[in-house]
């Protein structure tokens, strides 16, 4: 077999000089019928060699049937039907190789959304750091809703990925589009619900916002990244186009920057669909289900008694109670902005959310309170009087233990 540089050399002879054949053979010392295959062959001469064959090779046709009647079958089964014992990575490479033969097709088609039909939601993880104050930075996940059939987008960010956080944010984000769609489709998100032996299950919290809001909840299958493609989309929309260049001073500020930045990116012309989500949204909104009169955070509730420590835990923050609800159940309302306590319909607490973790928020009115009640207590109880002790007398347990000689002697 001539080399690259030789093939090269007797296709400019010929081509180039002219030489025939028969010279170009003597002056490179070539067989002719070599000379003829590199004039005729318009590729490099390549090594190949020879396939050797494999230790798989007498045991394939077996692979084949059984594939052919489970196509799932793991290839340690496999293996274990056959009777094979060699190297099992072997096997694993050709089982791997000959199984999408036998299983069926799974085609993807483009998905027309009618008008109010669904939305896509998906949590996105913006890889910034955002100032949550006192002294804390951190990256909390933003709600991403997209509407299938109009494709517009609004997006929040929350302070954690808890259900109710999920909860307070998808009833802010609809609020803002005054409408709901018919089904909001998810993936297995921990709060939001599971797939248990094939059904989907939601969580308490996911299934009160669904009866709530008269509308479908649909879990994504697993290995289904088309079911979500819409909003993950979206998600990298927002990092490409919205993320770059932007500092944030606070959350809010996050929220105030990607809500007008979304005004305009909702106006721009859809690729995919080649008109503008804002001109489709109109259609969209009106095929929807109207928004309901109650708001799931004083509709879903949560409730605990008072300690005589008056502060209630929220995600990882205490915040002050009055302490006159010490001993009281008393209700709590909390958003992804405010933070309310009520007994008996009566606020009691009232702090703006914490985004920062692991922080006492005490407010100074109730500080007071709870000095007040503290002084009058100690004054009723007499604990708050001072008591005078006379010094010990430390000789007198030498005495008493005879340490020292002659009873009542001083050293």
């Amino acid at each position: 077999m001539i080399g690259v540089e030789d093939w090269a050399e007797i296709r400019r002879l010929h081509r180039a000089e002219g030489m025939s054949i028969k010279g170009i053979a003597r002056h490179l010392g070539i067989a002719r019928n070599t000379v003829r295959r590199a004039v005729a062959s318009d590729d490099p001469p390549k090594y190949r060699r020879a396939p050797k064959g494999s230790i798989v090779d007498a045991v394939e046709p077996a692979i084949r049937e059984l594939l052919a009647q489970y196509p799932r079958m793991p290839a340690t089964v496999i293996a274990e039907r056959i009777g094979w014992e060699r190297s099992l990575s072997v096997l694993k490479r050709r089982v791997r190789e000959l199984r999408p033969v036998y299983l069926p097709a799974d085609p993807v088609s483009r998905t027309a959304y009618q008008p109010g039909e669904l939305a896509q939601c998906d949590l996105w993880f913006p890889p910034a750091d955002i100032p949550l104050g006192f002294g804390q930075t951190g990256r909390p996940p933003v709600l991403v809703i997209v509407s299938g059939y109009s494709r517009v987008i609004t997006a929040r960010m929350l302070p954690s990925r808890q259900a109710a956080d999920l909860v307070s944010g998808h009833w802010e984000l609809l609020s803002g589009w005054e409408a709901v769609p018919r089904a909001l489709v998810w993936d297995n998100e921990p709060a939001v619900g599971r797939r248990r032996e094939g059904r989907a299950v939601l969580g308490q919290e996911f299934a009160a916002l669904a009866g709530l809001l008269a509308c479908k909840v649909i879990l994504c299958r697993p290995r289904d990244p088309e079911a979500k493609g819409l909003v993950e989309r979206a998600n990298g929309y927002l990092e490409t186009s919205f993320l770059p260049g932007r500092l944030f001073t606070s959350p809010a500020d996050f929220n105030t920057q990607l809500a007008g930045w979304l005004e305009v990116a909702n106006r721009r012309v859809h690729r995919t669909l080649d008109a503008r989500p804002a001109e489709r949204w109109e259609a969209d909104r009106a095929a929807m289900l109207p928004l309901p009169p109650t708001a799931p955070p004083r509709w879903w509730q949560t409730s605990v008694r008072i300690g005589r420590d008056h502060y209630i835990r929220l995600d990882t923050c205490d915040y002050s109670v009055h302490p006159g609800a010490i001993g009281r159940i008393v209700q709590i309302e909390a958003d992804t902005e405010t933070v309310r306590a009520r007994l008996d319909g009566r606020l009691v607490a009232e702090h703006a959310r914490c985004w920062a973790r692991h922080q006492t928020l005490t407010d100074a009115d109730h500080a007071r309170a709870a000095a007040a009640m503290r002084s009058r207590y100690q004054r009723h109880s007499g604990t708050g009087a001072a008591v005078e002790v006379a010094p010990p007398d430390l000789p007198a347990y030498d005495r008493v233990f005879q340490l020292i000689e002659g009873g009542g002697g001083e050293e």
